[in-house]
């Protein structure tokens, strides 16, 4: 049993959201078999009422507050210091303190990172052996948000991309492994960063397939005469923010056209203004839900539209573990192991949407056919502990001190 350091930039549950669901079971595979000393920032209040839940798992724990409007308007201060504003809104000083004693007390084996800003915690550190799980290539994602923005925020959106790519390539090459959700974006990095190539591995999402499990016992949460459409994710995450207004406004009234009571249902927590306002006849935008597995089971059709995706949307596997028909966008499905057409279907456009939609609306039967292979398949190819095992051979086997 060794002593390993977990850095996290954002407690690792409940599980609600992708970036904490892969955290969370990450948390939990390391816990199985070794110490955790886990530094972590609280972003969300709410949140507050699972730290002791998290502290069952550790060895040690350090839970930094982090409020979203400050930590926003303190990393305008990297704009002066050349620095990316990703670093200065996860940079606290109570935690860097917490990591610094604990690797001074503590006898720590292996530093395993969540998210490339949590290692500017530990650039100090030497020859402790260092993991990290980038999960996307972030800079990317950055670079990405800029060409669908005006200027001034297209330059800072480029700006960061710029800046936090030069971090992770930094971070990667002090790392002994490094790792990302899907082969795709294992080769990204390695071609934007080909000195690290030899060094990067994919470790695949992963679904708990048993709490993911159809179940007829579960209320429905909808009108009896309207035919629910749901898109599931937290809508502070601008990729679902942006799918889930395009969704309404582009696929939405062709739907209707010839469903009149179909709806759909934006179903996650933190919705903005621009969210709240799709309210209508055809939109229905929930906020948080105590159990997204209702909307799941009691939904004709599940989607996954978003035009701006990294890696493996952990909403699309949950949703085909419950045995939903899902409709991804061609970004969303192509990561995915999954048959087109039979266990998952793609689409490309506001048209190949709706007509998808309509096909399988006027065939229930289909729809409940690719719901049936979609749980097959996630249930075959995505367990989390075959997946995490694969950086069972980068942690240390035997402790060593540091």
């Amino acid at each position: 049993m060794a002593n390993i350091l977990f850095l996290v930039h954002r407690l690792p549950y409940p599980p609600n959201k992708g970036d904490k669901v892969r955290s969370f079971h990450l948390l939990k595979h390391l816990a199985a078999k070794h110490r955790v000393f886990l530094g972590t920032f609280v972003d969300d209040p709410d949140d507050q009422q699972y730290v002791d839940t998290v502290k069952g798992y550790c060895a040690d724990s350090h839970f930094a507050s982090l409020n979203p409007r400050s930590a926003r308007i303190r990393s305008l201060n990297g704009l002066l210091a050349g620095e990316p504003l990703t670093l200065r809104y996860y940079r606290d000083a109570g935690l860097q303190d917490w990591v610094n004693r604990i690797c001074q007390t503590r006898e720590i084996d292996s530093i395993v990172i969540f998210c490339s800003a949590m290692a500017q915690y530990v650039e100090h550190i030497p020859r402790v052996p260092k993991l990290v799980d980038f999960v996307d290539v972030d800079s990317a994602k950055w670079s990405q948000y800029a060409t669908s923005h005006k200027w001034p925020m297209s330059w800072l959106y480029r700006r960061e991309g710029r800046l936090l790519l030069d971090f992770e390539r930094e971070t990667a090459a002090s790392a002994s492994r490094s790792f990302f959700v899907t082969d795709a974006e294992v080769a990204l990095f390695n071609r934007l960063a080909p000195e690290c190539a030899v060094r990067v591995d994919a470790v695949c999402n992963g679904v708990d397939s048993d709490f993911f499990a159809p179940d007829d016992a579960l209320t429905s949460p909808y009108a009896a005469d309207e035919v629910p459409i749901v898109f599931t994710g937290a809508m502070d995450y601008h990729p679902n923010a942006d799918a889930a207004q395009w969704f309404a406004r582009e696929v939405m009234p062709l739907v209707t056209a010839r469903t009149a009571k179909a709806r759909f249902y934006v179903v996650g927590r933190s919705p903005g203004p621009e969210v709240l306002a799709l309210r209508g006849e055809h939109v229905a935008v929930t906020g948080t839900v105590p159990d997204v597995r209702p909307y799941l089971q009691h939904a004709a059709l599940v989607v996954a539209p978003l035009r701006i995706a990294r890696g493996i949307q952990n909403k699309i596997l949950e949703a085909m573990a419950m045995a939903k028909a899902v409709i991804a966008s061609t970004e969303c499905a192509g990561p995915i192991d999954a048959t087109p057409g039979e266990e998952l279907l793609a689409a490309s456009s506001a048209e190949s949407f709706a007509s998808q939609i309509d096909a399988l609306l006027s065939k229930p039967e289909q729809a409940r056919e690719i719901g049936r292979q979609g749980r097959a398949a996630v249930v075959a190819r995505y367990s989390w502990d075959a997946h995490l095992s694969r950086i069972d051979p980068y942690l240390p086997q035997t402790p060593r001190s540091c």
